[in-house]
């Protein structure tokens, strides 16, 4: 099983882990990318550890045929010298060292191709923790609405159930309905009375002012009836 297959695994199980226990969603989401952000660190160790097998690799075939280039270098001179035998010798020890070169560039070849699939997905990984992560505030904002949503809807559960309190609300709103009636007939036989009243005291004056006047008349023309030097 390769290590992504693992952090998989282990991942799939945490998150069952977490749904089951029916943690908050703000609390399992955040516990959820520390657990992925851990395992990316330890695939990254991994994959740093298979980089380092690569190069050592290259290393050692880079080695491998620098050697038998030497030995090569070595058997020429041995031919120049006259000495076939130890041409022959330095000729064997190239030829090692090319199989041994030759074997080392086969193992690689296969680490880098490792290498290379094992950057690709870590970059991957890398892209789907850093989406979850912007994804993590999106998810507690819908869950703590929906939150407030059960509390609401239970909140109107109970006091649509509860007949009691919407009957004492009616029974206020026909109180308050006929004080204001009663207030405004109170108020209108008010009016009435008092424009009565002032209607009354006009009507009076009146009579009483056009009293006076015919009487003031009445007794100056008298007083002009009487003689001259008349005592009054």
């Amino acid at each position: 099983m390769g290590i992504f297959s693992r952090l998989k695994t282990v991942i799939e199980s945490h998150v069952n882990s977490l749904i089951s226990k029916a943690e908050k969603p703000e609390k399992m989401l955040n516990q959820l990318l520390i657990d992925m952000n851990n395992q990316l660190i330890d695939s990254k160790r991994a994959v740093a550890q298979a980089i380092a097998d690569e190069k050592k690799l290259e290393r050692e075939f880079t080695a491998q045929e620098a050697q038998a280039q030497d030995w090569e270098r070595k058997a020429m001179l041995a031919v120049k010298a006259g000495d076939d035998e130890l041409a022959k010798e330095a000729l064997n020890r190239k030829q090692e060292c090319a199989n041994n070169a030759a074997v080392f560039k086969k193992q690689y070849d296969i680490q880098k191709e490792s290498v290379d699939k094992l950057k690709v997905s870590l970059k991957a990984l890398q892209g789907k923790i850093d989406e979850a992560q912007r994804k993590k505030n999106l998810l507690i904002a819908r869950a703590k609405r929906a939150e407030a949503q059960q509390k609401i809807q239970a909140t109107v559960s109970k006091v649509s159930g509860n007949n009691s309190s919407f009957e004492a609300f009616d029974r206020m709103a026909q109180k308050v309905d006929q004080l204001e009636a009663e207030n405004d007939a109170n108020l209108e036989l008010e009016n009435l009375n008092g424009d009565a009243d002032l209607e009354a005291r006009f009507a009076q004056l009146e009579a009483g002012d056009t009293s006076a006047d015919k009487m003031l008349l009445e007794l100056k023309e008298k007083m002009k009836a009487l003689p001259p030097g008349e005592n009054i």
